[in-house]
């Protein structure tokens, strides 16, 4: 049989690659961000001195569930791209980066390492760029849909950079203990 795969057949490849990659991706996602309390949850994080251009909270998970959504996207269009020469270097980057983007949040967050975050996410941003390059070179499309989140890696490496300057001793911060005072 030398017949090649219709467009509709060639569509419902890529539907059922985006089927597994969407989920798995946001399922990362929001255990390595559920890992830790973050933003206004995280005590550490409240007592911070953060910059002006600190988004608010909400804006965090709304940013990122678009974000994975979008390479995840990326991605399963490089799965479906079966053949193409750089197909397994561009897989094993963006399995790179996600690692490196997946370990932000509990080395931030949990572990209070601004200055090791900040080192993460150059590396993030430095993979993320060179998996991009490479999903252009196989899908243009996959390349543009990495973009948002290149501009976003950017965006938190400023807001981790001022929130270092602002908070020389971030790592040995220790958030005022909670009390409660109840009347009888």
């Amino acid at each position: 049989m030398t017949e090649l795969a219709s467009k509709q057949q060639l569509r419902m490849s890529l539907f059922r690659w985006a089927i597994v990659t969407v989920p798995a991706i946001l399922l990362l996602g929001l255990l390595a961000g559920s890992s830790v309390p973050a933003g206004a949850d995280n005590a550490w994080y409240r007592e911070l001195a953060k910059p002006a251009a600190t988004p608010p909270d909400w804006v965090f998970p709304v940013a990122w569930t678009l974000l994975y959504v979008m390479m995840a996207l990326a991605l399963a269009m490089i799965l479906h791209a079966r053949g193409a020469r750089l197909r397994g270097a561009a897989i094993g980057l963006f399995v790179a980066q996600l690692i490196a983007n997946l370990a932000w949040n509990p080395l931030f967050f949990g572990a209070h390492k601004v200055t090791a975050a900040l080192v993460v996410i150059v590396v993030m941003f430095l993979l993320a760029l060179a998996t991009t390059l490479a999903f252009g070179r196989i899908r243009p499309a996959a390349a543009w849909l990495m973009v948002p989140y290149l501009a976003w890696i950017c965006f938190a490496g400023a807001l981790t950079w001022q929130i270092r300057q602002l908070n020389p001793n971030a790592e040995t911060l220790v958030p005022s203990a909670v009390s409660t005072q109840i009347m009888l």
